[in-house]
């Protein structure tokens, strides 16, 4: 494995010249890029990430300590500021280490004057990240150095290229899933038919969801197993990319009792997720 620094920011986990991986530790610990067999797997707007005013679109981001937003404002209280979207993981500068002789690069992030402007709790939270042929890996460990509990959400966000929306066809779902536009339960199957107008919607998956991409020829699985098997999939058109998103909890999961998740002091939560690629 070999570690290349390039510029903002940004560095490259090579393998080999058909397959590596580039990362942004000072921005939100972020994957920009992914390439398996010299083909670009995931979707990344460049010039939206190199204008620090916008939120990033594509590679992929690091959701954490919720998943979505919060509809209660002051949550914590007056003398701390709302949650943003998805959290404060993603905008953060991130430690980083490399085990070369377990080819794993370490993510880090540990609560700091920052964090606990926001969410008043002493946490560390550690992303191994490992990639071989056709797989992309990550182990997830969540630590509450608090002497209270910690209300905690985690989630991925890939962003994957995609050749155009009338190729795509999902594969592997629930016959039912959560439109998140209205937070009504519909047809998956409806749903999926008006990806090319955009979606939002939430699957309760057996831990395997997956979409064929008959234009580049490959179908794209993501393994989540249980407890981080809620699986989210959105689209946003003309953007040409689809994100498939393992969550730990559904959106509001601090105000919301179904499926919430709090640490008990010095407890740890471990979560797994893999992104598999076949050719068709």
């Amino acid at each position: 494995m070999n570690l290349i620094a390039q510029d903002n920011g940004i560095y490259i986990l090579k393998k080999d010249k058909q397959n590596f991986i580039n990362f942004c530790p000072s921005r939100g610990g972020i994957i920009t890029k992914w390439v398996n067999n010299s083909k670009s797997i995931l979707y990344f707007d460049e010039e939206r990430f190199l204008n620090k005013s916008l939120s990033i679109r594509g590679g992929i981001p690091i959701l954490f300590p919720i998943c979505g937003s919060l509809d209660k404002t002051s949550f914590f209280g007056e003398n701390y500021l709302d949650l943003c979207q998805h959290g404060f993981a993603r905008d953060l500068k991130w430690q980083f280490s490399l085990d070369n002789q377990k080819r794993i690069l370490n993510l880090i992030l540990v609560s700091n004057q920052l964090t606990k402007k926001y969410y008043p709790f002493d946490f560390k939270l550690n992303i191994q990240v490992s990639f071989e042929m056709d797989l992309l890996k990550f182990k997830i460990k969540i630590e509450n150095h608090s002497r209270k509990n910690m209300p905690i959400n985690f989630g991925l966000h890939p962003y994957f290229n995609i050749s155009d929306f009338k190729n795509i066809e999902f594969v592997k779902y629930p016959l039912d899933c959560q439109n998140q536009k209205n937070n009504t339960l519909e047809s998956s199957k409806n749903l999926f038919k008006n990806i090319a107008n955009g979606v939002d919607l939430l699957i309760y998956s057996d831990g395997k969801t997956s979409f064929k991409d008959f234009g580049l020829n490959r179908k794209i699985t993501l393994i989540n197993p249980k407890p981080f098997n809620l699986s989210v999939v959105w689209s946003d058109p003309p953007r040409k990319m689809i994100c498939l998103e393992p969550w730990l909890c559904p959106r509001n999961s601090f105000t919301n009792v179904y499926r919430n998740k709090n640490l008990l002091p010095n407890q740890m939560q471990y979560l797994e997720a893999s992104i598999k690629v076949n050719t068709l």
